[in-house]
């Protein structure tokens, strides 16, 4: 790629969300970018991408602190191009339900959240932005781009709405329909191209849309009249995710994993650990066959401190250069003390290696437990003390997965036990009608006086934004997802969930949809051993009339 068409280009990096993630999407089209840090570093720009994971506050106060507004505001006014990304587009608006902090006020509106008793929320998942706008000539490559075949990454609680008679019409390219409500999805006006999907995370779609921005985006000067629609369908796709359980064998290599009901280790072969492959190999196996996301999670890290786990972050850097869907990462994320030094991290700087590693979500398991247990002893009430809270403050609760391990308990009467149980069609190893799940620390190891109904309302008070819910019953099993948990988890809470553990066919993923209305689907060993692709698995969705994104 010729030089010329990189000069001048540079990412806004003012401290908050995961740059690597666009960085390395844009040199993975062939393009060199800079980053600006400096208020000195504007006068060099030509283009400018403005990227955005966390909070509406928190973007606004890092540029503050850093002395970036002023310069950004007189960049914006040379009539340069600007692209920006999800937050990176929300604070060129007015203001937002999400802070109190003004927001740069380019366009009339306010952010809001969106209505959450109809709906989960975050609204998390691949959708295809429906387009209202009559773009000029010099723009119809846009147009190309955002067609009804084109799927983009979506993870947000908080959008600008789409109204009629409203003075930002003028600015909207593209809206989306969120079951009931619709929402500004891109603005184009003038020198400024702005998304709340993240091209970055969208795969081809999206680097195509990048690749336009960079080589062929100009300012604009005139548009025609605003009109408004009504009649816009658009329904959000559901998800297919491959995991990858990722541990040191022993021989000291990071491996890719799997175990039968957590028991990494094989019957024979020397009671080895499990090794289906290598984590960067398969994550980018998986992202061609067109998973929708791709989570690590690091099964042996709560024996270590997560900030000298050099391996594992090596791992997502490398990941992050291929793989431009979504990452999450799990283990050991918490406030960390080292008794042989004495150094002392926060949960946030914890979270901030594995965003500046490549990753885009952090999955909390044990440490969640705990706080649940705080919060519940405390009657409910927040103190900012957990690492969902500090987490989902800076990075917004669509950063903060949970992941919970629940183990049935059987109980012959629901009186008999204090908390939520169920009538259950799987009787107990003594006849029994009723169980309830009882939630586990370390992998799985030790059961905690919590069930599954008190562990998720409670982190989804404290800010989870999604909840990764294993079954330990189901695990390796190929037998179906637990059904009957997952149905309780989602007439519990108004947050995505996604169904994990015993995946052994397609069908198993629509019945988690159809039935258990599960937001996703997750499974790692009938993927890793090629049992079941990932295409398979969306092509049988789509024949039972799951809305999917197809595999690329």
């Amino acid at each position: 790629m010729s030089d010329s068409v990189s000069e001048g280009l540079y990412l806004l990096d003012y401290g908050a969300g995961n740059v690597r993630s666009v960085f390395n999407a844009v040199e993975a089209l062939g393009h060199k970018i800079s980053l600006i840090s400096h208020p000195s570093d504007f006068d060099k720009a030509k283009k400018i991408i403005f990227p955005g994971v966390g909070s509406f506050g928190h973007a606004i106060e890092s540029m503050k602190k850093k002395n970036l507004i002023q310069p950004l505001l007189e960049y914006i006014k040379s009539n340069r191009p600007l692209f920006g990304i999800c937050v990176g587009m929300q604070v060129l608006f007015e203001g937002s339900q999400e802070s109190d902090s003004p927001g740069l006020a380019i366009f009339p509106g306010t952010v809001t959240k969106f209505n959450d008793s109809s709906k989960p929320v975050p609204h998390i998942g691949w959708t295809t932005p429906v387009l209202v706008q009559e773009l000029p000539e010099s723009l119809s490559s846009i147009k190309s781009h955002l067609t009804t075949d084109s799927f983009y990454y979506f993870v947000h609680s908080y959008a600008v709405p789409y109204i009629e008679n409203h003075k930002n019409l003028y600015t909207v390219n593209t809206v989306t329909k969120y079951h009931d409500e619709t929402f500004i999805s891109s603005i184009c006006s003038n020198n400024i191209f702005a998304t709340q999907f993240h091209p970055e995370k969208s795969g081809k779609s999206g680097l195509n849309l990048l690749d336009f921005f960079i080589k062929h985006f100009q300012p604009i000067n005139t548009f025609p009249s605003p009109k408004f629609f009504s009649n816009i369908t658009s329904q959000p796709s559901s998800r297919v995710i491959a995991c990858m359980d990722v541990r040191s064998n022993d021989q000291g290599d990071l491996v890719v994993t799997k175990g039968d009901q957590y028991d990494v280790r094989e019957s024979s072969q020397n009671n080895q650990v499990r090794n289906l492959g290598k984590p960067v190999e398969l994550a980018k196996r998986y992202y061609l066959e067109g998973a929708d996301e791709v989570t690590f999670l690091n099964i042996t890290s709560f024996r270590n401190i997560p900030l000298n786990d050099t391996p594992m972050l090596d791992i997502l850097k490398e990941a992050s250069k291929s793989v431009f869907v979504p990452m999450t990462v799990g283990g050991g994320i918490r406030a960390i003390s080292n008794p042989q030094t004495g150094e002392n991290w926060s949960p946030v700087q914890v979270a901030d290696a594995y965003f500046l590693a490549g990753a885009d979500k952090i999955s909390i398991g044990s440490d969640a437990v705990y706080s649940a247990e705080k919060f519940i002893k405390n009657n409910l009430t927040k103190d900012g003390s957990s690492s969902i809270e500090q987490i989902s403050f800076v990075y917004g609760s669509q950063a903060v997965v949970v992941s919970i391990d629940p183990r049935r308990v059987y109980v012959d009467n629901p009186s008999s036990t204090k908390h939520h149980a169920i009538q259950t069609s799987i009787k107990g190893p003594n006849n029994e009608s009723y169980c309830w799940f009882q939630c586990t620390v370390n992998g799985g190891r030790e059961g905690r006086d919590i069930d599954v109904v008190e562990l998720a309302t409670s982190i989804q008070i404290l800010g989870a934004g999604e909840i990764l819910l294993n079954s330990i019953d189901k695990d390796g099993s190929n037998s179906g997802f637990d059904l009957e948990l997952i149905s309780l988890v989602k007439s519990s809470v108004s947050i995505p969930v996604i169904a994990s553990s015993g995946a052994g066919n397609p069908s198993h993923f629509y019945d988690a949809i159809n039935i258990a209305k599960a937001d996703a689907v997750l499974a790692a060993g009938i993927f890793h051993r090629n049992e079941v692709s990932i295409s398979e698995s969306k092509q049988y969705l789509a024949s039972k009339n799951i809305n999917v994104r197809p595999a690329i």
